[in-house]
């Protein structure tokens, strides 16, 4: 019995640890009429993601993140290096019936509603139409549209229309899921809602790429993340990881007497007291990120650490 536990956990560590998206030497240049160098977009970037992760490409405007996301959608092609989807080439139609893409932009049909809008996406992928209006039904009373449904597109805020887009994006029930910016416009509540739908793809075994310059949305469902500036990777890691303080240790506890904090941790478990925690504390990923920005300019071509995964 023992051998038969410990070759699921075996194939399970394997799946999880699978690479889905690889690019090696990665670099994109765009030239101009005559073939000179206009701006080189993309710089030898190498990054893998695996299976079931939520990773995160942030980095400000003309970083390189929707270059990235378009090489490795196929839409654009590299000027050298290569990029991986499942092993493929982003191009390979094959490859592309496994992704779902939310552009930062939805270009949706306006006089369409919510059902006819996931309906006609359905019809693309040649679904049968029973399995298509299980989709549709299950897609739509998940990013919370169903009271809305039957309103035309042109009708909806931003934040419906970006509900609505997700719910585009995984009609076809996509393994990798590519989102642009996809908090864009929303407000707080919008925000946390499209944050916990993201999570909840995590979830269901999805493989998620965000790219969003909204630093804490990144901090809060991104597993890792990869910084980006002026086309180069300067940081990579998991997200706890790159916001550790190293150099500095805080103690946390709940119900404890002023006498007790004094005495640090022995005095804390003798007192039986609650949720003790010596642990580094952490900056912010906005901090982070300045950081890296500030040094990058001080410093071109340097890159500000290490992969920290």
């Amino acid at each position: 019995m023992a051998s038969v536990e410990t070759q699921p956990q075996s194939s399970k560590s394997s799946s999880d640890n699978e690479v889905i998206i690889e690019t090696r030497n990665l670099t994109k240049i765009y030239r101009d009429f005559w073939g000179r160098q206009k701006v080189r977009a993309l710089k030898a970037l190498d990054l893998e993601v695996r299976r079931g992760e939520i990773f995160g490409l942030l980095g400000p405007n003309g970083s390189g993140k929707s270059t990235t996301m378009k090489l490795l959608l196929g839409l654009l092609f590299p000027t050298s290096g290569q990029a991986l989807v499942f092993g493929q080439d982003p191009t390979s139609i094959a490859t592309k019936e496994r992704i779902g893409y939310l552009p930062e932009e939805s270009y949706l049909y306006r006089f369409l509603d919510a059902r006819e809008t996931l309906n006609f996406y359905g019809q693309l992928f040649n679904m049968p139409a029973d399995v298509r209006q299980k989709r549709v039904n299950d897609l739509i009373e998940m990013v919370g549209l169903k009271w809305a449904e039957r309103r035309q597109l042109k009708e909806y805020s931003k934040g419906m229309t970006r509900r609505i887009g997700l719910a585009q994006a995984l009609i076809n029930d996509p393994e990798l899921i590519f989102l642009d910016e996809p908090t864009t416009g929303l407000d707080p509540i919008g925000i946390r809602e499209m944050k916990d739908l993201i999570l909840k793809l995590k979830e269901e075994g999805k493989t998620v790429l965000v790219t969003s310059h909204q630093l804490a949305d990144l901090q809060d469902v991104a597993d890792r993340i990869a910084i980006l500036h002026q086309g180069e990777l300067k940081e990579l890691g998991r997200v706890d990881a790159l916001l550790k303080v190293s150099d500095e240790t805080q103690i946390r506890a709940k119900g404890v007497s002023e006498e007790a904090k004094a005495e640090i941790r022995a005095i804390l478990e003798r007192e039986h007291a609650e949720n003790i925690s010596v642990e580094n504390p952490t900056t912010t990923l906005e901090e982070l990120f300045l950081n890296i920005v500030r040094e990058s300019e001080a410093r071109p071509g340097r890159r500000a650490g290490s992969d920290r995964s």
